[in-house]
């Protein structure tokens, strides 16, 4: 067995490990970022305004002010801005009163934005995507393979952050030790990055708990027919249905309509909600703002709720500073582990020995 699976673990590492050095530097950074846009943007560090009314009005003025917007993103306990988006990757943060704080033309202006694209998709749209669910897969399939590897070797372990020499020898020591260690960390984050990427993969993981079809009809929206958007729409109406239908939770995104028909969907995070932008769901109609149906997150099937833990598990949404310090380490031990199984692969190989005659 260990003649073909150690090959395995080695061609795969040394194809894949850049990206998954990508992707595990870029994610050690986005866990932070609502901290660093606080430490950067004026009224970014705000305390979230929660009454019903200052958003309607805050909405209605930013509305107004920027015709071409396409939703809001509001505030949030970790970062006092609202986020204007607009077509293209443009947008703009706002404070709580509606006034614009800075804007850009592309997501290139925002390092958070370009981040956030380069760890999704690798710049290159879903193609890119896809490359990184296979690498999910290669990494959860490093850290099995890994783990028996290191079982034959394991009188030996030594814990090292860095290797003591940049030799072949000594990578493969250090990679093989610091893998076994964060193991647990690489696999939680491998298994629900790929959840978010891979339909079957995401219904194996939650079929223990729910019947995927039962899961798919209850996150499935409401089929409704909504009039033509209303050049002033009733922000203050609709916000406030929107609280009275889920009282305990915080509005947290607001688009509108992309083409004819579609409703203006808001979405909302009950108190009980992991998902930072929640996944309660309001439909409004876009002419007179009546409400067209609803979905309530904490009603859905329970393998629906796991699936909806994925990304605040990935991304350490939960867990305060402690959690976003420990998915941090896991980061950087697949920027380190990645980026190493990539030299010594293709740099540090052994050289074959000469045939004597």
């Amino acid at each position: 067995m260990m003649g073909w699976l150690d090959p395995v673990h080695r061609w795969t590492g040394g194809v894949l490990g850049l990206v998954l050095a990508i992707l595990g530097l870029t994610g050690a950074i986005l866990v932070h970022e609502d901290s660093w846009l606080g430490w950067t943007l004026p009224h970014a560090a705000d305390v979230r305004v929660a009454d019903p009314n200052v958003i309607a009005a805050t909405t209605a003025k930013l509305m107004a002010a920027e015709p071409k917007a396409q939703g809001i993103t509001y505030a949030s306990d970790g970062l006092g801005l609202h986020q204007v988006r607009m077509a293209k990757g443009a947008g703009a943060y706002a404070d709580q009163a509606g006034n614009v704080v800075t804007r850009w033309d592309s997501q290139w202006s925002r390092p958070e934005h370009w981040l956030f694209d380069l760890h999704h998709h690798l710049f290159t749209g879903d193609f890119g995507e896809t490359i990184i669910g296979i690498a999910g897969l290669a990494g959860i399939l490093f850290v099995i393979t890994g783990s028996i590897l290191w079982w034959r070797t394991r009188k030996t372990f030594k814990f090292r952050l860095w290797p003591k020499r940049l030799s072949r020898p000594m990578i493969v020591m250090q990679h093989r030790d610091l893998g076994i260690v964060m193991a647990p960390l690489l696999l939680l984050s491998a298994v629900t990055g790929t959840m978010m990427i891979f339909k079957p993969f995401a219904q194996l993981i939650t079929m223990p708990f729910s019947s995927p079809s039962a899961d798919a009809a209850a996150m499935k929206p409401p089929k409704v027919k909504s009039g033509p958007l209303a050049a002033h729409p009733d922000w203050r109406a609709i916000i406030a249905a929107a609280h009275a239908r889920f009282p305990d939770a915080q509005i947290r995104i607001l688009s509108l309509p992309r083409k004819a028909g579609d409703p203006i969907l808001v979405r909302m995070k009950r108190a009980g909600e992991w998902l930072p932008n929640g996944r309660s769901n309001i439909w409004f109609d876009a002419a007179d703002g009546h409400m067209l149906g609803s979905i309530d997150a904490l009603a859905l099937p329970k393998g629906a709720q796991v699936f909806n833990g994925a990304y605040p598990l990935h991304a350490a949404k939960v867990g305060g500073l402690l959690y976003r310090l420990v998915m941090t380490c896991s980061g950087l031990a697949m920027l380190l582990l990645g980026s190493l199984a990539v030299w010594t692969f293709w740099f540090k190989r052994p050289k074959p020995k000469k045939m004597r005659r």
